[in-house]
């Protein structure tokens, strides 16, 4: 902000000594740290003002955006039970069917794993598709430590 340098820092202690004195001195240096302590907190204050001004007029614009956005997709879809984004359709007054406790079913890794295949989602063509089968884990036992040589 100032381009104030050694030597005119220098000047400006020797002026203040001759014109303020030694002696009172240290009373004028403490006068001039409050003073500038008294304005970096105003001026702290004041821009956490503006801050503030500035975070609550994006959050103001930011509702704004998503009433409108709220408002476009109702009158996309008004009563709610269009299915959106190519999901399932939803069916008013279809009731939901509950899960199988673990007791009931017969296997219940099988019926785990019938629950992962319906929620997995499929993979588009270009990304390899259904057909192209992903290596699972070796579910065998790990394969033997490599024998170890003695350094004799």
């Amino acid at each position: 902000m100032f381009d104030i340098g050694a030597a005119e820092l220098l000047l400006i202690v020797v002026v203040a000594i001759i014109v303020i004195g030694p002696k009172e001195m240290p009373r004028a240096m403490r006068t001039a740290g409050r003073w500038i302590g008294k304005l970096r907190r105003m001026s702290a204050h004041f821009r956490s003002g503006i801050d503030e001004m500035v975070r609550q007029a994006e959050i103001e614009d930011m509702e704004k955006k998503w009433a409108d956005r709220n408002a476009e997709i109702m009158a996309k879809y008004p009563t709610g039970s269009e299915a959106a984004g190519g999901g399932p359709e939803i069916h008013p007054g279809a009731e939901m069917q509950p899960l199988a406790s673990a007791q009931e079913v017969p296997d219940a890794d099988a019926a785990a794993e019938a629950a992962i295949k319906r929620a997995a989602p499929k993979k588009a063509p270009e990304h390899g598709g259904p057909d192209d089968a992903e290596p699972g884990l070796p579910l065998g036992d790990p394969p033997p430590p490599p024998p170890v040589k003695d350094a004799d």
